[in-house]
């Protein structure tokens, strides 16, 4: 049974941010909204600093999305641990979050504005 996922685009701009590092700002922002989970937002690669973040060797998979891969963030107050994740290659029914990180809400602030 496949889980109820819907992605939308997020009107405005979203601020990224970690331990007082901004990481980006972003007008093409995507909202998933996935069963009763709380909606996650999916900022485009380009949009973000990639050099405050740093690929591990941590992998997930989600039979609806596919196999995630993490990043960690460099903030002045050190390492935030696989606090990024992306689906580099989604399943075909979430495509459009390819090229896209979303970010753990307890140690990445996503400000909508």
């Amino acid at each position: 049974m496949a889980s109820n996922i819907t992605i939308s685009p997020i009107a405005g701009p979203v601020t990224v941010s970690a331990g007082g590092t901004l990481l980006g700002e972003s007008r093409n922002a995507l909202e998933m909204k996935e069963g009763t989970y709380p909606p996650v937002v999916y900022v485009p690669r380009g949009d973000i600093d990639m050099g405050k973040l740093v690929r591990t060797e941590r992998a997930t998979t989600c039979p609806w999305k596919g196999q995630a891969s993490y990043y960690s963030i460099t903030t002045p107050d050190g390492m935030l641990d696989n606090a990024v994740w992306s689906y580099e290659e989604p399943k075909a029914g979430v495509a459009p979050i390819a090229g896209h990180l979303a970010f753990y809400p307890d140690r990445v602030t996503v400000t909508r504005r």
